[in-house]
């Protein structure tokens, strides 16, 4: 055992052999936070002192920061460092469990009162933080600060975002997804999170208005609208993705229908591409009812056979009133922690989202926009895609062998293209929610298909399994815990 100190922020480290040392001291600091010895907002040491003083690589401890930050025990400010969440609740008695922490595991997934946390996340599609080229960012970060990209921005930075980055993006939009954009055409967010609430804001203005969302779908965009002020009605999924039928009956029931969201490349969650007759199909029915198309592609960079499919965006012109606002995200080619996303629209719409985004939050994190420009600009992150889809294409083909070895007759699934997850459809006689929740009692957390749900109609008896977060020892113990917790 391995005592640290600092003023009022004592932990332990563990001797726990064959557990990754990262994880050992991610647990550490889980105590601290639990026994109340570090406070909500406390300080921790940074990672070069705490490195310094537990002998270990710098590395190491920043991919425990990563690992906790992704979890959402600490908040990681670039300017002043790692503190503890604000926003966690008060300290547990030093009685209760103290939480084990594991790639992919959310402590707002809470198991019973009387067990520990899961041991193992099946996320809906979250990707493995210590694949970030850390070292890499930390130095395109050091040189970022007395650049004179920063410099210049001393007094506010742009609240489009970085010119440097937008530059970057726009020159990677138009070799990868077909966009024919400028820097000026694009927003800089922390997160595509805000992108859908500033999306949401600019469609639907002051007056009354409805967005149409899959369903299926993503929650926290519908919340997102809500927040904006807008209204939000359901739309159908079926195998070949969102219903245009039943968009276009939804159309001409809903005078106050202003747009609707799609998740084309992969739709979230069931992972189906929306084919060229439904994308045509779409684009047609959103200008006959006049509807704004707000795109989210949050996985473009994760295809696995193939080309990936060009986004609906790629047919629009940005430079009038396109009837697409594309969203996109680097968190998801990062990690979670790391908020950084953009949107490309037109000009008006661009202009309506940026005076949005200044008046919540007045410009992004500067050092970090150029930090990521020259990772784009020098290749870094092009070359991290090709090792974390190499990697990720791994656990995929090993998720689904456990899968059909262990649960063969009781689940079932299309292999998706790419992405980070699997949307897998449970046997009916089998209460997916029940599973759930027994492997939970278990250890292991998966997402059941009721989650995604925002009507009655879009509610299915499946998992979506995401696969990226754990490596191939974590796999193999999520898929038997999987097996073993079968409702029977």
């Amino acid at each position: 055992m391995v005592r640290l100190s600092r003023p009022s922020q004592a932990f332990e480290l563990e001797n726990e052999p064959g557990t990754p040392l990262f994880l050992r001291i991610a647990r550490a600091l889980i105590q601290g936070i639990q026994r109340g010895r570090l406070r909500r907002g406390a300080r921790l040491p940074g990672t070069r002192a705490l490195a310094a003083q537990l002998k270990v690589n710098r590395n190491t401890v920043v991919a425990a920061y990563n690992e906790l930050a992704l979890q959402g025990w600490i908040r990681v400010h670039p300017s002043r460092g790692a503190t503890v969440a604000e926003d966690l609740p008060d300290a547990i008695p030093p009685s209760s469990a103290v939480a084990t922490v594991t790639p992919g595991h959310n402590p707002g997934v809470r198991a019973h009162p009387a067990e520990r946390p899961p041991r193992f996340v099946l996320s809906d599609g979250t990707p493995d933080p210590r694949l970030l080229p850390a070292s890499e960012l930390a130095r395109a970060f050091r040189r970022a600060l007395p650049s004179p990209a920063f410099l210049e921005a001393q007094g506010y930075g742009d609240p489009q975002g970085s010119p440097k980055l937008r530059r970057a993006l726009a020159e990677l939009l138009a070799s990868t997804r077909g966009l024919a954009v400028g820097p000026e055409d694009i927003l800089l967010t922390r997160g595509s999170q805000m992108g859908l609430f500033l999306a949401a804001r600019a469609i639907a203005g002051t007056e009354p208005a409805a967005i149409a969302v899959e369903d299926p779908g993503y929650p926290l965009a519908w919340e997102a609208f809500r927040m904006a002020g807008a209204r939000v009605v359901g739309t159908p999924v079926d195998r070949e993705g969102i219903s245009v039928d039943a968009l276009r009956d939804l159309a001409g029931r809903e005078r106050t229908l202003r747009g609707v969201l799609v998740t084309p490349h992969h739709q979230y969650p069931t992972t189906v591409t929306l084919g060229a007759g439904r994308r045509l199909a779409l684009l047609a029915a959103a200008a006959e009812h006049n509807l704004t198309v707000i795109e989210d592609d949050y996985d473009q960079d994760y295809r696995f056979e193939g080309r990936p499919i060009l986004p609906l965006a790629a047919s629009a012109s940005f430079s009038s009133e396109s009837p697409v606002i594309y969203l996109g995200s680097l968190s998801k080619l990062l990690a979670p922690g790391l908020r950084l996303g953009y949107v490309v629209a037109s000009p008006d719409r661009l202009r309506r989202m940026t005076a949005a985004r200044q008046a919540i939050d007045r410009q992004g994190d500067v050092p970090l926009e150029i930090g990521i420009a020259e990772l784009l600009q020098d290749g870094e992150l092009a070359r991290h895609a090709r090792r974390a889809r190499k990697i990720y294409l791994e656990r995929r083909d090993l998720l689904v062998s456990g899968l059909r070895r262990e649960l063969g007759d009781a689940l079932s699934f299309h292999l998706p293209a790419g992405g980070l997850a699997i949307w897998t459809s449970v046997r009916r006689d089998i209460d997916a929610e029940l599973w759930a929740s027994e492997a939970l009692h278990q250890g292991l957390a998966v997402s059941s298909g009721v989650r995604f749900a925002l009507g009655a109609e879009g509610m299915q008896n499946a998992f979506r399994l995401g696969f990226a977060s754990l490596n191939g020892a974590e796999m193999e113990n999520a898929v038997r815990i999987l097996a073993r917790s079968r409702p029977r």
